[in-house]
Order: structure tokens, then sequence, then C-alpha cells
């Protein structure tokens, strides 16, 4: 029935934000900062830097109500079982949420789209530390 309300769909971020063009620039722009970082560089596998960004720009974009692409390919995404091979600890947080909100801020304009986006980033990033910085008592030595 027109003009009633709970007919119309609701609008995705994935769409508001431009499709799959729009993660693949956000993605882009993280990338540039990762690549000269001392910190981060070092956890990506020299020979996969290009497989990489291709499975960030298709989680993000299926995360965001684009195409399940990244799920076809690759499962459930399993972020912390993904990440916990690597160190991931307050620094190296730190540095993904400062090339991430460098790159949305590139690429995004101030409102709903960015904060959207940073609303997640954010605890994202921590959720994914594995470094706690204390000691586990329990895989001591008697």
């Amino acid at each position: 029935m027109a003009g009633d309300p709970s007919s119309e769909l609701e609008t995705t971020l994935y769409e508001a934000a431009g499709g799959m063009p729009f993660f693949v620039s956000l993605v882009d722009a993280f990338y540039e900062g990762i690549v000269t970082d001392a910190v981060l560089l070092p956890l990506y596998p020299a020979d996969d830097l290009h497989g990489a960004r291709h499975r960030l720009t298709l989680f993000l974009a299926q995360y965001w109500g684009g195409p399940t692409t990244y799920m076809d390919e690759r499962g459930h995404p399993k972020l912390r079982m993904r990440h916990m091979p690597f160190h991931v600890g307050p620094a190296e947080r730190d540095h993904w949420l400062l090339h991430m909100a460098a790159a949305v801020e590139r690429v995004t304009q101030p409102g709903p789209i960015r904060d959207a986006l940073m609303g997640y980033f954010v605890p994202a990033a921590e959720h994914l530390r594995n470094d706690t910085g204390l000691p586990i008592s329990s895989a001591r030595p008697a």
C-alpha cells in the first residue's frame, strides 16, 4: 500500500555510503597508513597484503549490508579467532584505530555514516585485543 511506512525498505549503510566503491576507497585509505606503520606492517604477511585488503573490504561491505561475498569465500568472520595468531595489544589497537579513523575522515563527511563507522571501529578494535598486558599465570611452570 502506497504511503505505508512499514512497506518502505530501510537503506543500509552500505547503500547510503555508495556501495562497494566506498568500501574499496575506505580500505585503500586505511592501508596507505598501514604500509608505513612500523608497529602494524610486520603483522601482515608480506606476500598477502593484497589479500588482507581484499578480505577487509569484503568483510566491511558485508557487515554494513552489502553482498555476502566475504561469507561465501571465507565462512563466518570469527574475527577474534582469525586475529589470535597476531599480537594485538594496546599499541597495535591504537595504531589500527589511528589509521582507520584517518581513512574514515578522508572518505566521509561529518555525519551519520562517519559516526556509525567509528561507533563500530572503536569497540571492535578493543574487542580484538588478545594481549591485556597481564601475565597468564596458568601457563607458568609450577
